[in-house]
């Protein structure tokens, strides 16, 4: 029998490509998902992928009593948490929106997984955590300062309540800084409805024709070419380290019931290098303006990886050239079939 892992937010970017490392590892992922900023169609994308449908429930985290049935049912050996809203613009614009979800989501969550003695849990957090960081590359001891958005502080919230319930809980705590790229078949890749609130779905969108140019926010940071730095990962690179946290948990190999891990290439790059790395690998042009900042964005970040190397096994093997060419051989794809 394979082990059975609960995936919230599976249907999602990251989560759907953590579907596929899931089965690809040889567990039985389990999904849930509201379809909030998804596509219903993402399932059969995974059949494409991993050969069945995984099964799925569409649903809220925030319903008990469908969570309650669902760990009844499959009994789950643990549940990589993804479900939660993540962009840090719009969460300035809704920050209640923020708190009830990626809060109020994960407080029901642990309701049920107490209820039920399900105890391990990889929780997708985030390198916003660490507010306007004061060294770089910042390092898990890193000093933790007040978010610069809502979403951060929805994030540090959530590390602070799986903390506190190290009593009976085991959490691999993932600070994840951008995820960007794609599967490399096309089949599944980062779709957000509506208007992309990150940076590469509008690009490439805005590459497509689907949206008007491109609105770099902010030239006049404290950075060489004064625009925004970060540290890029490939989201396939992220579903792999998803898959190292959820081994360590089973295999009880941790050492504390609370254990913190950065995941990112290490290497920042800034919105502008973004834009000419794109143009280069793909051989096309980004229709793109200069525009003011954006509030809530922190000017330079990205991870020292010392930590998730060393202990956690996993390091990135996919580079900026490749997170580019994957997301726009992705969205030619979407242009193709509509």
């Amino acid at each position: 029998m394979k082990q059975k892992i609960l995936v919230t937010g599976g249907l999602g970017f990251i989560g759907s490509h953590t579907v596929v490392a899931l089965h690809e590892s040889g567990f039985e992922p389990i999904i849930i998902d509201n379809l909030s900023n998804t596509n219903i169609d993402v399932i059969d994308r995974l059949e494409k992928l991993i050969g069945y449908k995984p099964q799925t429930v569409i649903g809220d985290v925030n319903d008990l009593k469908l969570l309650d049935s669902l760990f009844q049912k499959h009994k789950p050996e643990a549940t990589i948490h993804f479900a939660a809203f993540k962009a840090v613009g719009e969460s300035v614009e809704k920050p209640l929106e923020y708190y009830k979800n990626n809060v109020g989501g994960l407080l029901s969550l642990l309701e049920i997984m107490k209820k039920n003695n399900s105890q391990n849990i990889v929780f997708s957090s985030s390198c916003t955590v660490y507010g306007e960081p004061d060294e770089i590359p910042v390092k898990e001891t890193t000093k933790t300062k007040p978010a610069e958005s809502p979403y951060g502080a929805t994030k540090q919230m959530g590390e602070v309540i799986l903390k506190d319930n190290q009593n009976w809980l085991n959490t691999q705590c993932l600070r994840y800084f951008n995820p960007i790229g794609a599967h490399h078949t096309g089949i599944i890749g980062e779709l957000p409805l509506g208007v992309p609130n990150n940076l590469i779905p509008y690009l490439t969108q805005a590459v497509a024709g689907i949206r008007g140019e491109l609105t770099v926010h902010g030239s006049d940071y404290d950075t060489p070419d004064g625009t925004c730095i970060r540290d890029y990962i490939h989201v396939v690179d992220l579903a792999e380290a998803h898959v190292h946290a959820l081994k360590r948990l089973l295999n009880q190999q941790f050492e504390t019931n609370f254990e913190v891990f950065n995941v990112g290439t290490g290497n920042g790059s800034s919105v502008l290098e973004v834009i000419e790395t794109f143009e280069k690998v793909n051989n096309i042009k980004v229709p793109h303006k200069m525009g003011p900042r954006r509030p809530g964005d922190v000017v330079k970040v990205w991870a020292e990886t010392t930590k998730v190397e060393t202990i956690l096994g996993w390091r990135a093997k996919k580079d900026l050239n490749d997170m580019l060419k994957d997301a726009w051989h992705w969205q030619s794809l979407q242009k193709a079939n509509t």
